[in-house]
């Protein structure tokens, strides 16, 4: 089954009560069961609920994984991760990732003896040179966020191999329509299904997905134990929000490729990241390992102006200031002040954060009111 097909059809089946095509909101918190361990399949819905299983097994059948499970959020998904290793083991991250994944490393799990080496992963070798006896995981964001940084997920599972490190990706600027890592190798993938996923700006939640029995079961484990699960009406949602996937991803490359193009020409613009420019690092990478090249963009503004960028971010009326990307609306976001605010400057400054720095969702719109909206609020 293509993946056009299976964004309609996998992990759905009609409700075998009603023959409702879509699948049902079990709103309901447990079951009845015939006798003592005897049931249909669900006892209490922060194990299992229908809704949410029927979004389990989609999310699995997208990106090529034999298991998916859904929590409250994308770092509730990343904290599941986490929980599965042990005091005294170490982490090697990319230094350039969302600003939520360094906190929650830093200021949660750090405490408890996990140890957390940032690290520029354009060149797999500075992964090389920080793996040791303690390397249990190496977590990989690409695109990253909010440099539009490219990894080569390829190159990363071979640098591990047979050396009982997981390697973990966070998917979620790509999506599984542009890019699979399990396919590449990768042993679990994380997506903010908050964002492309769900892709209407109106859902909270996060998944991981694998194909390995055992990480399955551990993650399982902890999903029950910790209790961090979505409930039916956002399971619904994020079932009806995968319908359109395909459809939305590729308007987003369309409207991307366009306002990168602009913001290159721009006098205002410094620097622009989108992988899609040959001139960006990594390119060949992501022509090799991504359909195309997604709807985010970032740019910086010469001089480094701040106050200037505040006031573009403020200024524009179809991109709208707010935290968050992939939905179907436009935002713009200014990252060391909002999304990245947790991370000190310092470390900011040297994986390219800049102050200037303005992180684009190109949203579906029409491209050229995306365009106009952009030049008045520069001008």
């Amino acid at each position: 089954m293509k993946f056009n097909t299976k964004v309609i059809h996998a992990g759905v089946h009609p409700d075998s009560a009603t023959g409702a095509i879509m699948t049902p909101i079990y709103q309901t918190s447990t079951y009845v069961q015939d006798e003592i361990g005897v049931h249909k399949g669900f006892e209490y819905s922060r194990t299992g609920n229908p809704t949410r299983s029927a979004l389990e097994d989609s999310l699995a059948a997208i990106e090529n994984g034999k298991y998916g499970a859904c929590f409250g959020s994308g770092l509730a998904a990343i904290d599941c991760i986490i929980k599965m290793l042990n005091p005294g083991d170490e982490v090697i991250s990319t230094n350039d990732l969302y600003g939520g994944s360094y906190r929650i490393f830093k200021t949660v799990f750090e405490k408890y003896g996990i140890k957390f080496h940032f690290v520029n992963m354009l060149d797999v070798e500075n992964i090389k040179n920080n793996i040791n006896e303690n390397t249990k995981l190496i977590w990989v964001e690409t695109p990253t966020n909010p440099m539009m940084n490219i990894i080569d997920i390829k190159a990363v599972v071979d640098l591990v191999k047979n050396k009982n490190i997981m390697v973990g990706v966070d998917n979620t600027f790509a999506t599984p329509y542009l890019q699979r890592p399990l396919d590449l190798g990768a042993d679990v993938v994380m997506h903010s299904v908050t964002k492309y996923l769900g892709g209407h700006s109106d859902v909270v939640m996060g998944a991981l997905v694998t194909a390995d029995d055992k990480i399955a079961e551990e993650i399982y484990r902890i999903q029950n134990s910790s209790g961090a699960v979505c409930g039916p009406m956002d399971s619904f949602l994020v079932l009806r929000g995968i319908k359109t996937l395909h459809l939305r991803i590729q308007r987003h490359c369309e409207n991307g490729v366009k306002v990168a193009q602009f913001l290159k020409n721009h006098p205002l613009v410094d620097e622009v990241y989108w992988p899609g420019f040959e001139d960006h690092p990594n390119h060949d990478v992501a022509k090799s390992q991504m359909k195309n090249f997604g709807g985010m963009v970032s740019f910086t503004l010469k001089g480094d102006d701040i106050e200037k960028s505040k006031k573009i971010v403020s200024s524009t009326k179809l991109f709208t200031l707010a935290e968050s990307l992939g939905g179907v609306e436009s935002l713009i976001g200014h990252p060391s002040t909002m999304t990245h605010a947790s991370i000190p400057r310092e470390e900011r400054l040297k994986s390219g954060v800049k102050d200037s720095l303005i992180r684009l969702s190109v949203g579906i719109e029409d491209a050229d009111d995306l365009v106009s909206d952009l030049t008045n609020a520069m001008s």
